[in-house]
């Protein structure tokens, strides 16, 4: 166990995993003068949890494509609270805002009016209107000069961000080692005896499939190279049928691309036909990629309900589960962790204490979507 305040008495919050969304939630907290433990079965780097293997892009308005507007909004206000949930750390966190490009090859070009009309369904008007903006020829050469005359036409999608997401989760452990939160690293919660806390709060992310039953994971695979020299300066997204991709830029001249989406819990090594699609496609982008040095082929799984949302469940006692972030964790997760602060503030207060307690709670929240009670629908 570290950080102070360990006591007999029962802390306020028991905050089970330690992932981005468990360390944000019990770090939340904590800054607002609870006594807090939080439980993990890794260590403090994060390297076993979903967020260790992410690109961490925060990019409501291109991931549009593939996600609802529930999901782009969320993106749209945890955007707003990343640089200063950053300017609280103490550790410095990579942290760049200069929008996503978007392209395409000639020969795909069929794609780029089926992403921009999934875009402009999904996503909040006055972002689309305001931040997509195409370019062409000369435009598109001087938005990213690394990429010049290599691709004809495209779009900024202008306020879209990123930051390192390893930087993140270690800038968080310090964080809550300096608000005294009981981290009990490497440590594996018991169903049947979970620690004592007056509210008990889960983030396990897959490691709640005991009770959440229609958790499911969905395999990603991400590659980092070194690539000295390049000079892609904001995180890049090609349009493709088979192989769509995203390279995004981290510090030190290093990338991390990934594209791949699996349905089923297999966290065995990336394949070869996984990397051969991505270091082809890779090259695609840029030929000097060729010559980048593979740092690291790394998979993991992702929480996922059966709606693809995220879900905060009160189980009718003292206890919310937090899950189903899907591939957009590090997108919206400042956002789902405020809400959960907000719903477990006012179980540890007493203001909900039953069923009609907690849907008023729910119908006063600006996410009343993500609000559940264990057992309706498929939160069962």
């Amino acid at each position: 166990m570290s950080g102070a305040r360990a006591t007999s008495t029962a802390p306020d919050f028991a905050v089970l995993g330690g992932g981005l969304s468990g360390r944000l939630v019990a770090w939340r907290l904590a800054g607002a003068g609870h006594r807090v433990a939080l439980y993990e079965s890794g260590g403090p780097d994060g390297a076993n949890s979903a967020a260790w293997v992410a690109a961490a892009m925060l990019a409501p308005l291109a991931e549009a494509a593939v996600a609802e507007l529930l999901i782009t909004e969320l993106g749209v206000a945890s955007l707003e609270s990343w640089p200063r949930i950053l300017a609280e750390l103490p550790e410095p966190v990579y942290f760049q805002r200069n929008g996503t490009l978007v392209v395409w090859h000639q020969a795909d070009r069929t794609e780029a009016p089926l992403f921009e009309r999934r875009v402009r369904a999904n996503a909040p008007h006055w972002l689309a209107d305001d931040g997509f903006v195409p370019l062409a020829g000369a435009q598109l050469d001087a938005a990213e000069p690394a990429l010049a005359g290599r691709f004809a036409r495209g779009w900024l999608l202008q306020g879209d961000g990123q930051l390192d997401n390893r930087q993140a989760l270690r800038a968080l452990a310090a964080g809550l080692a300096q608000r005294g939160v009981e981290t009990h690293w490497n440590t594996t919660v018991d169903d049947a005896d979970l620690p004592r806390a007056r509210v008990t709060i889960d983030c396990r992310g897959l490691g709640a499939k005991s009770v959440l039953p229609t958790l499911r994971g969905i395999r990603g695979e991400v590659a980092r190279v070194h690539a000295p020299g390049i000079g892609i300066t904001r995180p890049v997204r090609i349009l493709h049928p088979r192989y769509p991709l995203y390279v995004a830029p981290k510090q030190d001249d290093v990338f991390v691309i990934g594209a791949t989406e699996i349905e089923g819990e297999d966290r065995s090594p990336v394949s070869v036909r996984s990397a051969l699609e991505l270091m082809s496609a890779l090259f695609a982008v840029h030929p000097a990629f060729g010559e980048a040095r593979v740092l690291e082929l790394a998979t993991n799984c992702r929480p996922t309900l059966p709606d693809h949302r995220p879900a905060l469940i009160w189980d009718g006692a003292q206890t919310l589960r937090l899950n189903g972030l899907y591939r957009h964790g590090f997108m919206i997760a400042p956002e789902v962790a405020d809400e959960t602060v907000r719903c477990a503030q006012a179980l540890f207060d007493g203001r909900v204490a039953d069923a009609d307690a907690f849907e008023t709670l729910r119908r006063d929240s600006r996410w009343s979507d993500m609000l559940h009670v264990q057992g309706t629908r498929e939160h069962a």
